[in-house]
């Protein structure tokens, strides 16, 4: 099971997430092509798809994509953007247990929720589903938290308002974890930088999509929210702040008999 109530963590900002939510640089597709060698049109699962930003992606490029999320309002979310794509399958499962046929897709693909996940049973299941010689990209936005003062203050105002922030942010794993994860199937690692412009009212947004942002009727919400106007008044240029992010990049082969 997906570590505990993550699967849930999200159904209450769905609207902002599809808002708000940076998508990943196209550049992701083609270095999956280029050095996993996974072939244009092959099949695609994307687990923990939550909207379909990742899925949308794979979907652009001409892959059939099983788009596999445990929570229901997130995948009514996705269901409702990615409704034109044929090739668009939704699948109600979880990393470990995805539902889908044993070697069935030639890519699997985690984004942004690869961190809630448990690291064993989505291994295990990865290799399940992956056809022979199938590949794993995995691939997260992460947010500089420094390089400009907008930067350096938004990541001072996590700090100081929203209290689940440190434990969220530790979950994500570095790459000395990424490379015991996938062990002596580990291939690739490469950085693709990626950026948001946003207005205040889309800063705002992409805030509360985070699910350690503390929401109203929280004593932390309203002094959280005063302190982002502060910062983005302070730094906004010409009306809006960078949100500048490294796009992540993880790629290999599944140890099939690894536990």
């Amino acid at each position: 099971m997906i570590i505990e109530d993550s699967t849930r963590r999200f159904s209450d900002r769905v609207a902002d997430y599809v808002k708000y939510r940076p998508t990943y640089p196209r550049e992701v597709v083609t270095f999956v092509h280029a050095e996993c060698a996974v072939a244009p049109g092959a099949p695609v699962a994307d687990i923990g798809a939550g909207t379909g930003i990742s899925a949308r992606l794979f979907l652009d490029a001409g892959h059939p994509v099983f788009a596999v999320e445990p929570n229901a309002a997130m995948r009514a979310a996705a269901d409702a953007w990615l409704a034109g794509f044929p090739a668009y399958r939704s699948v109600a499962g979880t990393a470990e247990a995805t539902t889908l046929d044993a070697a069935s897709v030639d890519l699997v693909i985690a984004a942004q929720a690869f961190h809630w996940f448990d690291k064993a049973g989505a291994r295990r299941e990865f290799a399940r589903i992956l056809k022979p010689r199938g590949a794993i990209a995995l691939f997260w936005n992460s947010r500089l938290l420094e390089g400009s003062a907008f930067l350096t203050g938004y990541e001072a105002l996590l700090q100081r308002y929203c209290p689940d922030y440190a434990r969220v942010a530790e979950s994500y794993p570095d790459d000395a974890a990424m490379a015991d994860w996938f062990g002596d199937g580990f291939e690739h690692r490469t950085v693709f930088p990626n950026a948001q412009w946003l207005d205040f009212d889309g800063l705002k947004g992409r805030l509360m999509s985070s699910s350690y942002a503390p929401k109203a009727g929280d004593p932390h919400h309203e002094p959280m929210l005063a302190a982002l106007r502060e910062l983005f008044d302070a730094t906004a240029r010409d009306g809006r702040v960078n949100f500048e992010y490294e796009t992540r990049v993880y790629a290999g082969r599944p140890l099939r008999d690894r536990a």
